[in-house]
């Protein structure tokens, strides 16, 4: 008998890094990572996902540009990660509804 993998807990800050995640998972991670920052107001974040082939990179992409609450999504200064992060502008979620000033 397997075991299965046991979910564990991600502590929400102000970055997330998509490394240890399987690529099967990775949007669902993304997703309720951003979901989870908005319920704690947070307006900016950065999702780390690696130089590499940009494979991940990609894949986060088409998932932000889905997400209605996602305001902007860009590169990261090259302090932050450079193009191996991507910074996420949210709309929080006690905003939502309300036109971006």
């Amino acid at each position: 008998m397997v075991d299965e993998p046991r979910p564990h807990a991600v502590p929400i800050e102000d970055s997330f890094d998509l490394h240890a995640f399987h690529p099967k998972d990775l949007e669902a991670a993304v997703e309720a990572y951003l979901e989870a920052a908005r319920e704690r107001g947070f307006r900016q974040v950065r999702l780390i996902h690696g130089k590499g082939k940009g494979v991940a990179r990609a894949r986060v992409a088409a998932l932000l540009a889905r997400l209605p609450y996602v305001l902007r999504a860009y590169e990261a200064p090259p302090q932050g990660g450079g193009w191996g992060a991507t910074v996420v502008e949210l709309i929080p979620e006690r905003e939502e509804g309300t036109p971006p000033r």
